[in-house]
């Protein structure tokens, strides 16, 4: 059943008055603290298409993170000190 026309518009509830709302009323106030504070992604079309649900993602997620870090080397190989007796130590 579709919602009826009158409850769509920008009225408050009759339960509700003005002056409870000492601030003012501003739409989407709290939008952008709850983008910031939120963990949600939005995929771009073509990557959504792939995944059936939210499941598939961290899965997919998670598989490339344990290949990457099987595959990466380190950034920085310790060196090593010349023992004597090594070539190139003189």
């Amino acid at each position: 059943m579709k919602k009826d026309r009158e409850s769509v518009k920008e009225e408050l509830r009759a339960e509700y008055k003005r002056s409870d709302f000492p601030g003012g009323l501003v739409r989407g106030q709290y939008a952008k603290r709850m983008r910031e504070a939120s963990n949600i992604v939005v995929l771009r079309p073509e990557v959504a298409r792939v995944f059936p649900n939210e499941e598939a993602v961290n899965d997919a997620l998670l598989s490339l993170i344990e290949l990457a870090k099987k595959t990466t080397r380190p950034t920085k190989r310790p060196t090593r000190t010349p023992k004597i007796g090594d070539k190139g130590h003189s």
